[in-house]
């Protein structure tokens, strides 16, 4: 006989409520997915990724990527078998049998997405800065506020305002891409590529992983689908799709600007750079960078903006589910979104903005997000050793899935602490 908790079990119990509103399609969806993680990570961390991986900085990408597809498989797979909002904690519940653990989980979740919007915001600032000359200390607040008051305004609304915005920012990669590929300095940059003798082969392997791990922050985002589920039409079978093409579509642009990145700017400038798509851009076109640099302002925005719903969503899925005070579980009869839980997530990112530098930040969002993910792939694994069944129609993994994801986020949390 099944022991297991049911994740929805305290909504259900719960006096009647306002609910969200089930209004995102799959592209809706996938562009949401892209938004958090294109605009988390590319704009703003390929500079630094290089600086430690050099010119192999693509194959730290790729080793992310590697780490996190059994991650996404099992998410993909928890999703359909739990479709509610604060996913993680949610199936922490189911698979442990804990609700103690389960509010620990979901805060993770929350600081994750927290302390990822607050380094995203400084990425933000630094393109900002290229175009108006004010201190980061009276940009931070204004972008902050700004980007609250869109979260706040209807989910519908917010979500489709950040599919634009998503939609621009991959332009803008594809310029970056094409415009790398074709530049002149390219070829010769190709050949001038070191090839490590034996000597050195122990050194470039930490580089590479050292900068995935750094790395491993540009693809944090498609995890955050899980908690649209309350507002995703058809969830059990949009948001598996929707977490695989968000991997695949992001892998493949953070590749190829890796390679146009390292390969047309020396390490030492792109690894110093404010703002390092702007430069690489400058260098492969002679052109001015200010239309780069916008489109880098729209997509890190774009990203404050989702991880501020991410955020907000966690909160009132704890909430709805007994593990939060009530107050983050009210939704406002005009937005049809959760205020008070979005405004404190804004505070919360302000406050860390203007604290810490954005390495600090990237660095404890990847150590938090791979803890989260390492307990999620532990749940499923307990989960499936149970037999416990899944609806039908849902996306079913092998059981040794979760267990190469357990192991692949504890060698990546090791190597992070090195």
């Amino acid at each position: 006989m099944s022991h297991e908790i049911d994740p929805t079990h305290a909504m259900s119990a719960a006096p009647a409520q306002r609910e969200l509103k089930r209004s995102l399609s799959l592209p809706l969806v996938v562009l949401y997915g892209l938004g958090v993680t294109i605009g988390a990570g590319i704009y703003v961390l390929v500079g630094a990724t290089a600086g430690l991986a050099g010119v192999y900085a693509p194959f730290a990408f790729v080793l992310a990527a590697i780490v996190m597809l059994p991650s996404a498989c099992s998410f993909a797979e928890l999703v359909g078998r739990y479709p509610v909002s604060a996913g993680e904690a949610a199936y922490v519940r189911a698979g442990f049998n804990s609700q103690s653990f389960s509010v620990i989980v979901g805060l993770m979740v929350v600081a994750a997405g927290t302390v990822s919007a607050a380094a995203i915001c400084l990425g933000s600032v630094g393109y900002i800065r290229q175009f108006i000359d004010l201190p980061s200390s009276v940009l931070i607040p204004v972008v902050v506020v700004l980007m609250t008051l869109i979260a706040v305004w209807g989910v519908r609304e917010s979500v489709s305002f950040a599919a634009v915005m998503t939609l621009i920012e991959i332009v803008g990669l594809l310029v970056v891409i094409f415009s790398g590929f074709l530049g002149a300095s390219f070829a010769t940059t190709l050949n001038a590529v070191p090839v490590p003798d034996d000597t050195t082969w122990l050194h470039l392997g930490f580089g590479i992983m050292s900068g995935g791990v750094l790395a491993f922050f540009a693809f944090i985002g498609f995890e955050d689908l899980v908690n649209m589920a309350e507002e995703t039409r058809d969830p059990s079978t949009n948001l598996p799709r929707a977490i695989f093409l968000t991997l695949i579509v992001s892998t493949t642009l953070y590749v190829l600007i890796a390679v146009v990145a390292v390969l047309n700017v020396p390490i030492a400038q792109l690894a110093g750079a404010e703002a390092p798509l702007s430069l690489v851009f400058e260098r492969t076109t002679g052109a001015s960078p200010a239309v780069i640099s916008a489109i880098a302002i729209i997509a890190t925005l774009n990203g404050v903006i989702v991880q501020i719903i991410m955020g907000s969503r966690v909160l009132y899925g704890l909430a709805r589910q007994g593990s939060m005070p009530a107050i983050f579980g009210h939704v406002h009869s005009v937005t049809r979104t959760p205020l008070v839980a979005t405004g404190l997530i804004g505070a919360l990112i302000l406050v860390l903005a203007m604290l810490v530098p954005l390495r600090g930040l990237a660095g404890w969002t990847s150590q938090i997000t791979l803890t989260v993910f390492g307990v999620v792939n532990l749940a499923l694994w307990m989960i499936k050793r149970r037999g416990d069944p899944a609806p039908d129609g849902a996306f079913i993994n092998p059981s040794w899935v979760p267990v190469v994801g357990l192991v692949l986020c504890i060698g990546f949390m090791i190597i992070g602490f090195l």
